[in-house]
């Protein structure tokens, strides 16, 4: 048994079963993963043999296959997470819907007492930029913490009178439906690294909704260790790299002649004004990187 595959079942081991917390009554456990950088290679040169090429080798092969989008071979690995999520983020993970998921049953069990509560600093007014998140700056504490304790009588309430229709023998299938987004749900996730990879690049990013960003954030720290050279791709070419469209080309290639960034007519070059101030928060990322 080579060094690395010894250490890729002393990580595997002590991965599987370890429950990750998350937010304030969440986790992520990773159940069970089959496969390895490994798979992946034997998979691109449909080899059954280990040990044929080096280490340095396979990192290439493996970054080859990332940069050039041959994502088949990464289909090859698969993780199976057992997740506890609030329903509302569910509810934009599901929508990824290239994994097998089995979730937990309000109509077979009663739902748990457990509900998300925000983080103080995570109680913020609507962004007036994103129309779908909210803005930088937190409320006073004060009035962060009424928002908050309003929230919590809410889901206190609402969850007494869950428990008292299902007093008066009420069918849980429907005693459930008053209880708020903010119940904790749980499921089994698996899904192959090719979708996982696409699933974290939109999770991760700054632009995510914070809650679902910080499941992200441990499955792919998971990731890395079970996966680490097609993590190292994933991440120069995926999460870290920055692509330009045929129009924001023109613009760079006016700006690389020369020209000032104050002095481009965006609209003759093709760009709205949204695709310009992405074209501008690039090349801001690019300079400052």
């Amino acid at each position: 048994m080579t060094q690395e595959v010894t250490n890729y079942e002393k990580i595997k081991e002590e991965l599987l079963g370890k429950e990750f917390k998350v937010l304030d009554k969440g986790f992520v456990r990773l159940v069970d993963v089959m496969g390895s950088d490994d798979s992946i290679v034997q998979a691109a040169r449909v080899s059954y043999g280990k040990g044929t090429k080096t280490s340095l080798e396979d990192r290439g092969l493996i970054r080859y296959l990332m940069r050039h989008k041959h994502t088949t071979p990464f289909e090859m690995v698969e993780f199976k997470f057992h997740i506890k999520l609030p329903i509302f983020i569910a509810r934009q993970w599901i929508r990824h819907r290239t994994a097998n998921v089995n979730e937990y049953s309000g109509r077979y069990s009663e739902m748990p007492d457990d509900f998300y509560l925000p983080d103080l600093e995570q109680i913020r007014p609507q962004s007036t930029m994103n129309k779908q998140g909210r803005g930088d700056e937190a409320f006073e504490p004060a009035r962060a913490e009424e928002i908050r304790n309003i929230m919590q009588n809410t889901q206190k309430n609402l969850f007494s009178e869950y428990e008292d229709l299902l007093e008066k023998e009420f069918a849980r299938e429907l005693a459930r439906i008053n209880l708020p987004l903010s119940n904790y749900t749980e499921w089994y996730w698996k899904i192959d690294l090719h979708n996982l990879f696409h699933f974290l690049r939109l999770r991760i990013d700054s632009h995510a909704q914070y809650e679902i960003q910080q499941y992200g954030i441990v499955m792919a720290d998971i990731v890395s260790k079970i996966t680490p050279y097609a993590w190292e791709a994933f991440s120069d070419y995926g999460i870290d790299a920055i692509y330009f469209s045929k129009n924001e080309k023109a613009a760079l290639s006016e700006l690389l002649s020369g020209k000032n960034a104050k002095d481009l007519d965006y609209k003759s070059i093709g760009l709205s004004k949204r695709e310009a101030r992405e074209f501008e928060e690039k090349i801001t990322t690019l300079i400052n990187k």
